[in-house]
């Protein structure tokens, strides 16, 4: 790959995340600032789930079949502008629910456009990839940087920031090298979109647990999500974008150390250990405070890398190479599907409920109540995962798709 080519990509990833991390960490602290209850908040962060479970749809019927990557990349952007601005606009919680899921339905897409855009430029993928890639969880180091530093962590101008970089991006996006349709003149099939293909390895006894639990954990993944921007801000944190973008440094930090701990642990005690550390991170936000407990705040955040990377990033490898080469791209589309999708919208609602629940009469979140919850969530799914999951380590042991 060329070295212009190289900065072109890496340009297109920064801004791709750019956008999402200007208003996702932090929106939560914003919606609390006006009013929104628990169960407003929940619905606010299940836009982006919604968006998650359709997304396939759209990349099999238009990105995949009509039109250039790069070309869908900059119309949704243009267009995903003018909603987030118009976003910004909005208190009343059910318009907002609703602007904000059609932008999270045309946004989802965006994250698989990038990566077809990325992998079809690239000679070496395997290698490649990654450095391009990381690009994209500095930016979201950076976008809540800026946010934290013009003083938008509760401001409906985190929404404008967001849409300033989505247009720019839009418009960017048009002078990426060509990416044309993977299908163009054939006609895919539900089965093709949705990976159903995939099904096939549910015949493994360790698969099925896998994809099982890997549904449970992100359950109580969304209340991290959902709830702490909100959290942060109500403990007295100014810099609420700032502070949470310290879990994406620890995630490089941890993505960088992954073959190491490969080699040593295995992939079964580095998914157990990625499903506690979310039960840790909780119980840390639960008992910590904002005084002389504070570094348990901070210790929760940065657990960040091996929450994320030693669960679903080992995760993303496991199937790979559980998974015959054939469906392997299916196979990925099921996981994510299933955890930031149905899983992850479990999560969001309920991770409202439960705030609401936990809300005293004085209109005071009980947050030590509220974080209990996810806990006992991970801790139940880490000792499902412990007693039923087989590390099958012969590829050949998966039944064929056919």
């Amino acid at each position: 790959m060329k070295s212009s080519v190289r900065i072109q990509l890496m340009v297109m990833m920064f801004l791709e995340f750019f956008v999402w991390g200007t208003w996702y960490a932090t929106m939560g602290a914003y919606l609390g600032e006006i009013g929104f209850t628990g169960v407003e908040n929940g619905a606010a962060y299940s836009t982006v789930n919604f968006g998650a479970i359709l997304s396939p749809f759209i990349i099999g019927m238009i990105a995949d079949r009509f039109f250039s990557a790069q070309k869908v990349l900059g119309i949704i952007h243009i267009f995903g502008a003018g909603l987030l601005w118009y976003v910004s606009t909005i208190t009343d919680p059910t318009a907002f629910f609703w602007v904000l899921l059609m932008y999270a339905v045309i946004f989802m897409p965006t994250l698989a456009l990038v990566n077809a855009i990325s992998f079809y430029q690239m000679t070496s993928p395997e290698k490649e990839f990654p450095g391009v890639r990381v690009v994209g969880t500095i930016s979201w180091i950076v976008a809540g940087i800026v946010i934290s530093q013009l003083a938008f962590d509760k401001s409906a101008n985190q929404f404008i920031v967001g849409a300033i970089a989505s247009l720019v991006l839009g418009l960017y996006s048009f002078f990426l090298p060509d990416t044309p349709p993977k299908s163009k003149g054939s006609r895919p099939t539900v089965r093709d979109i949705l990976g159903l293909d995939a099904l096939a390895l549910f015949k493994s006894r360790s698969f099925s647990i896998f994809i099982l639990c890997s549904f449970l954990i992100s359950i109580p993944l969304a209340f991290y999500f959902s709830l702490a921007g909100r959290f942060l801000a109500d403990e007295g944190f100014a810099k609420v974008g700032s502070t949470l973008s310290l879990g994406q440094a620890s995630e490089i930090i941890f993505m960088l150390l992954m073959p190491f701990f490969f080699v040593r642990l295995g992939v079964k005690k580095m998914l157990l250990i990625g499903m506690l550390a979310w039960a840790v991170r909780y119980v840390l936000f639960a008992y910590g405070n904002s005084e002389e407990l504070v570094f348990m705040f901070y210790l929760g955040i940065l657990l960040h890398g091996i929450c994320y990377d030693f669960f679903f990033v080992t995760g993303q490898i496991y199937v790979d190479n559980t998974a015959p080469k054939e469906i392997q791209a299916s196979a990925q589309g099921l996981i994510s599907v299933i955890t930031y999708g149905f899983g992850m919208l479990i999560g969001s609602l309920s991770s409202g409920w439960v705030a609401d629940r936990f809300t005293g009469a004085d209109g005071v979140l009980q947050w030590n109540n509220i974080w209990i919850v996810p806990a006992v969530m991970a801790v139940v799914s880490a000792l499902a995962f412990t007693i039923l999951f087989k590390d099958e380590k012969q590829v050949s042991s998966v039944p064929d798709a056919n």
